[in-house]
């Protein structure tokens, strides 16, 4: 299996990819979530706005920041319904796009989706067994994979099948290398949807963590990470599993 982590801004880098040379993509973009005002958008953080405490482990406050954590809703849809339409553009017809997102951008999200030429296929859930409480409310301890397809999709004669519902919690300790990290095995199942020896691509590539599950089940993988600090931490994590 192959793999490339392109280190700089996806909206430059996907230009430069073949046309339908992907078969699926794979993204979890920056949410942009939780900042009511210009203010708590721009004045804190992507750690101060992510990570809680040490979360018992005392690694987390030293996870690096990540890039693009500032823009409104409106500038959210928009930039990301670019990216999701320069993704179209590499991926082969009946390829798969799915993409991560929290409750406070779940519609828009759906909306950038669409707006990137991709139809509209539904919408999974990543459940976290192990979320902050909160007094008074109810638990937010679901994500969300909002999915869609470049146009008819053709299961083929061996097609999988994939459930809407995953459940694992975040990597912790010396596991955890990105504040927004998956966990390996969510990524597993989520990268079957592309055949074996297909090719995933993730305009976001963080800490690679979608692309050691890519390879580990037998998959190629493409990323983007325009944040220096992780491509380098990528690198070597899908060199060993490769």
């Amino acid at each position: 299996m192959t793999w490339t982590v392109h280190e700089g801004d996806a909206l430059s880098i996907l230009d430069q990819l073949p046309v339908t040379s992907i078969d699926a993509v794979i993204a979890d973009p920056p949410y942009n979530s939780g900042g009511r005002t210009p203010t708590e958008r721009t004045g804190r953080s992507s750690r101060d706005k992510y990570v809680s405490g040490h979360n018992g482990n005392g690694t987390a406050h030293g996870l690096a920041d990540f890039a693009g954590e500032s823009r409104d809703q409106r500038g959210y849809v928009a930039w990301l319904g670019v990216i999701l339409s320069k993704c179209l553009h590499a991926t082969r017809p009946g390829g798969a796009a799915l993409v991560f997102t929290d409750w406070r951008q779940l519609s828009v999200t759906t909306d950038a989706l669409q707006v990137g030429g991709w139809t509209l296929r539904g919408i999974a859930v990543w459940h976290k067994p192990i979320a902050r409480p909160q007094p008074g409310r109810l638990r937010q301890e679901c994500e969300f994979i909002v999915w869609g397809s470049n146009g008819p999709m053709h299961p083929g004669a061996d097609p999988v099948y994939l459930p809407g519902l995953y459940s694992a919690s975040q990597p912790r300790g010396t596991e955890r290398q990105h504040i927004t990290q998956k966990p390996l095995d969510v990524m597993r199942q989520l990268v079957r949807i592309v055949p074996e020896g297909g090719t995933v691509l993730d305009p976001f590539a963080g800490s690679g963590t979608t692309g050691v599950a890519a390879l580990t089940e037998g998959r190629n993988f493409v990323g983007c990470e325009i944040t220096p600090h992780y491509a380098a931490i990528a690198r070597p994590r899908l060199a060993e599993a490769a």
